[in-house]
């Protein structure tokens, strides 16, 4: 092509928040810049000293973008070996304690010039575009590819009134990915299914785990005892994120699972709660706080319990079979893609689990074979979003209605199609939800000062504690 494509990826949570939409998306920028073939633009949020302390570990916090943006160049650096040759952008955003994430203010397609706009990724576009009040998406890029990560319909059934919440929820989600995704790619069937959608897994380990893993053939193929440790669990300390599905096996079970010992690490709003529960259990069952999965600390074990049925693609399943450990996890769409793998037990009850749990721990890991190393890493990863965005075939302009006016402006002709009437609706109604960031705010990010301060209600329920 005479032209490089410009690849730009907007996604809703960032370093040194370790939490898979701002790992998984920075190690795709890198991989897709790696060959130069094309140019790539991150777009993070940028949050004001209060959030930041809230959402960022170990008192880590930035009073300009350029030293977050320094922050993350190094870590991402330290874990790939190469320099990376894509650009970091932010947009302004505000951390939601009710619904434990980061919001974006304002119209974030602001954030990258009309003349770049080529294609969007949109990691979580749900997420992304729930409150989008601004250009739309498809005016604004000739292309817009949306990842989904997130199971948010299971996580909704969970609090109270779900079964409402989710239906009500699985429309929304259908009605703004259709207005503002050309193509969707769901990580695996866990997730709803969406319009335009395939599932595909395009995400990869950090290369680290990878080097771990050679370690380990290594050891395993020169006679060496590779894996000292038994059986352990890493995550966020929340009940959703697999503990309370864990706790329950090894409570209903613990006769049967004699001779068992656990290790949970992790940090989290529900740590005393875990803490409190593996106490009453028979079984030991040790709580540790949170470390980096890539800790010595974590070599020697042989088996990963993860029960977890709330994610999508779970990251540390890939990392610890990337390491060459032995995975028990439950038998769910969200470990389809693992099944490949010797080394990925999967279970259907307790007896299942009691099953395969003891067979792990008697069993020897199989050693991981170069193809199965490469099937885990960012470069087959890259290889396969690639395939699945089909990005030869992007529509030659975008939208003939000129981009650098609101939506609003554009649609009001209702022979449009039924997309463009909804993308209307949707407009008028996040005007209604809409919060804009203040002058600051703007300022850090280098979007010009809005001269007349726009006057939309408030949007304060999203952000409530």
């Amino acid at each position: 092509m005479d032209k490089k494509q410009h690849i730009t990826i907007f996604t809703t949570a960032s370093l040194p928040w370790l939490t898979g939409t701002s790992v998984n998306p920075l190690f795709r920028a890198a991989y897709l810049a790696k060959d130069d073939n094309r140019k790539v633009t991150l777009v993070i949020p940028w949050l004001k000293l209060k959030d930041q302390e809230h959402v960022y570990p170990n008192n880590i916090t930035f009073k300009y973008p350029s030293e977050q943006e320094k922050y993350v160049y190094q870590w991402l650096e330290e874990r790939t070996g190469f320099r990376s040759s894509f650009t970091i952008r932010f947009y302004p955003g505000r951390f939601s304690l009710h619904k434990r994430s980061i919001l974006a203010l304002g119209d974030i397609t602001e954030v990258i010039p009309d003349e770049e706009a080529d294609i969007a990724v949109l990691e979580e576009p749900e997420h992304l575009t729930w409150y989008h009040h601004g250009k739309r998406w498809k005016v604004k890029f000739r292309l817009v590819i949306g990842v989904v990560h997130t199971n948010y319909l299971e996580y909704v059934r969970r609090e109270k009134n779900g079964q409402l919440q989710a239906f009500l929820l699985k429309f929304v989600n259908s009605w703004v990915v259709n207005i503002y995704c050309h193509r969707v790619i769901r990580l695996s069937a866990a997730t709803q299914d969406l319009p335009r959608s395939v599932v595909c897994n395009v995400h990869g380990v950090n290369p680290r785990f990878l080097d771990i893993g050679m370690k380990k053939r290594d050891e395993q193929q020169n006679g060496k005892q590779a894996f000292t440790k038994g059986a352990y669990y890493i995550g966020k300390m929340i009940w959703s994120k697999g503990y309370k599905e864990l706790l329950k096996l090894l409570r209903d079970n613990q006769k049967e699972l004699t001779g068992l010992e656990v290790d949970l690490y992790g940090s989290g709003e529900d740590s005393g709660q875990v803490q409190e529960a593996a106490k009453k259990l028979e079984i030991p069952v040790r709580v540790h706080s949170g470390r980096d999965h890539a800790d010595p600390l974590f070599h020697d074990y042989k088996v990963f319990l993860n029960p977890s049925t709330t994610d999508v693609v779970c990251t540390t399943t890939a990392e610890a079979l990337a390491m060459g450990k032995i995975v028990v996890c439950a038998n769910h769409p969200s470990n389809d893609f693992f099944k490949q793998f010797p080394n990925c037990r999967t279970y259907d009850d307790k007896e299942g689990f009691i099953k395969e749990t003891y067979k792990a721990l008697q069993d020897e890991p199989a050693p991981l074979t170069d193809d199965q190393m490469h099937e885990l890493s960012w470069e087959a990863a890259t290889e396969r979003f690639l395939k699945s965005a089909n990005l030869d075939n992007v529509p030659a302009k975008k939208l003939t209605k000129k981009p650098s006016k609101l939506f609003v402006s554009t649609s009001l002709n209702l022979r449009r199609n039924l997309e463009d009437v909804s993308a209307l609706i949707h407009f008028v109604g996040t005007g209604f939800l809409s919060t804009q960031p203040d002058e600051e705010q703007r300022k850090d990010v280098g979007l010009p000062v809005l001269l007349k301060k726009l006057s939309y209600p408030s949007r304060k329920w999203a952000f409530k504690d």
